[in-house]
């Protein structure tokens, strides 16, 4: 059984034998050099693709094409011989042609593109300043130092807490801010925000201040024009308003809230909660309550002496 196995494994390999067809080559090709032999058909395989393949075993020689130089002399010098130019063709000026800039000029142009030197003079109107304003402020551990944003609002920060969150790994550390923010001009909004940084907690809550601006009515003593309470969650707050040289009689956050406002007389008491948002909240709350004698008198329609009898 094992001798017709392996007789059978030799007369396959005999059978994969190479045959004596020409190979492909340079040389110059005479047919009378190979026996005549009959063309292979061509295989068509059906691969994944939708199109089929067609595969050529065994190539004859007559169908292998072959380009010869024989013609061509590689030592040659050959003369480039360049395109005819169209009729309408203009030539470009060249670049001695042009006139010469001055250095008016050419200072200007640079002035342009990069601004004013640091010699303080400018050609365009400039602002000779402008260079040292966009000079890149580095602050503590190397980092960007932000400018202040420049509005006409004073910010004041009431309480800086440090937070934390616990998580799945851990606890995750951060900090509160609490900022007033005011024009002492009857304008002012409290803002919070957390951060990593106490800086960037400051940041954002003051960020978070001036979209919450509120209008605080005064009187021409700089008091408020009437008495009012607010609360907020726990906190509540009263406000009276004072004569002239009172000066402002609150503490905790109540007294900042009234101090950005512009309120220079008045009374404030916190009642309930100690909490410092809760209670500049409960402020603002209780500021927006209030309401000037001039706009009761147009809603209801009677001059202001009237609202006194």
């Amino acid at each position: 059984m094992a001798m017709s196995t392996t007789s059978s494994s030799l007369s396959t390999l005999s059978s994969l034998s190479l045959h004596p067809y020409p190979r492909l080559s340079l040389l110059p090709f005479t047919a009378a050099a190979t026996p005549a032999t009959k063309p292979r058909k061509p295989i068509s395989l059906f691969l994944s693709s939708s199109r089929p393949t067609t595969v050529i075993f065994n190539a004859a020689a007559s169908d292998v094409e072959t380009s010869f130089f024989d013609n061509e002399d590689p030592e040659f010098d050959g003369v480039f011989e360049p395109p005819e130019a169209p009729e309408d063709f203009v030539p470009p000026p060249s670049f001695d042609e042009d006139s010469t800039e001055t250095e008016d000029e050419i200072a200007a142009a640079y002035e342009e593109l990069y601004g004013p030197a640091y010699s303080g003079v400018t050609l365009l109107g400039n602002d000779i300043y402008v260079m040292d304003s966009k000079v890149k402020k580095l602050g503590a551990f190397g980092k960007l130092k932000k400018e202040k944003i420049r509005d006409g609002f004073e910010e004041r920060v009431v309480q800086v807490r440090r937070v934390t969150k616990v998580v799945k790994g851990g606890k995750q550390l951060h900090f509160r801010a609490i900022v007033v923010v005011g024009d002492k001009q009857g304008n002012v909004g409290v803002g919070v925000g957390k951060a990593k940084e106490v800086i960037g907690a400051v940041q954002k809550s003051a960020v978070n201040a001036r979209r919450n601006i509120i209008s605080v009515p005064m009187t021409k003593y700089l008091t408020f024009p009437h008495r009012s309470e607010g609360d907020y969650g726990a906190a509540k707050v009263m406000l009276r308003p004072a004569s002239p040289g009172t000066g402002v009689i609150a503490g905790g956050s109540v007294r900042i809230v009234l101090e950005m406002a512009g309120v220079e007389n008045a009374l404030g008491k916190q009642l309930g909660s100690k909490n410092a948002l809760n209670n500049a909240r409960a402020t603002v709350v209780a500021v927006q309550k209030m309401r000037q004698f001039r706009d009761v008198a147009r809603e209801r329609g009677i001059p202001m002496e009237e609202l006194w009898k």
